[in-house]
């Protein structure tokens, strides 16, 4: 069997094994995880693991990359999200992690436009290069500490922060259309939850978290206090 086919097989078995149980059922949903390469997304040392249910480094060891919030989320936590979240063809999305970009990848396939914030340098060049080897051209990377989000451009249809937070910032709340879908883990280890807030109206929010999972720390969003005895 060729290589090709390898990793068609590979995808297939992802999508049906992986992604499928874990209530990701929009038909469209599935054919952009068959569109969209995962593995061109994947640091090449670490390809063999691009349709591996686990968190894949980006950067330095397993742990090191975990530590510091450089890692690929695992591909159902991925798929899960972009589907959750309901793009629509005409929004502008805002990503706060944008990684290897690959889930900006998937979520420019649907919307018409995201801004991806990224504060580690070399990951915005992996993501760029990652993005413009797979042709997907509305989707601008910056290089950007994504804590206060980028009010500048918002307001916003659909915010997604790729990573974990203790809390999601009013700041960035704020910069969600009326209408508009936030999409974050929040928690602490061992629990966090998927928690998807809809701006309602201009001083109203509806919050839902619909299931579990954890996510290595979005860098320099707030902490609760921790007392020390």
């Amino acid at each position: 069997m060729n290589a090709a086919l390898d990793l068609a097989r590979a995808r297939f078995n992802m999508i049906e094994q992986q992604i499928r149980p874990w209530d990701v059922l929009d038909l469209e949903i599935l054919a952009l995880l068959d569109e969209v390469k995962r593995e061109e997304f994947v640091p090449a040392e670490h390809r063999a693991l691009a349709f591996v249910d686990m968190q894949i480094p980006l950067a330095g060891s397993a742990a090191e990359a975990i530590e510091s919030g450089q890692c690929m989320l695992e591909p159902k936590v991925e798929a899960r999200i972009v589907q959750d979240v309901h793009l629509k063809r005409n929004e502008k999305v805002l990503e706060v992690g944008a990684g290897s970009g690959y889930m900006a990848a998937l979520m420019g396939r649907r919307a018409e436009r995201v801004i991806s914030l990224e504060i580690e340098p070399r990951l915005v060049q992996m993501a760029r290069g990652n993005l413009a080897r797979a042709g997907i051209a509305n989707v601008e990377v910056r290089e950007a500490d994504g804590s206060a989000g980028l009010a500048a451009e918002g307001p916003f249809d659909v915010i997604v922060l790729s990573g974990s937070v203790a809390e999601v910032p009013q700041a960035i709340l704020a910069q969600l259309k009326v209408g508009g879908r936030l999409a974050a883990i929040v928690g602490e280890e061992p629990v966090m939850r998927a928690t998807f807030v809809t701006r309602a109206s201009e001083a109203g929010w509806t919050t839902s978290q619909p299931w579990d999972t954890a996510a290595p720390r979005l860098r320099n969003f707030p902490e609760p206090s921790r007392f020390r005895f």
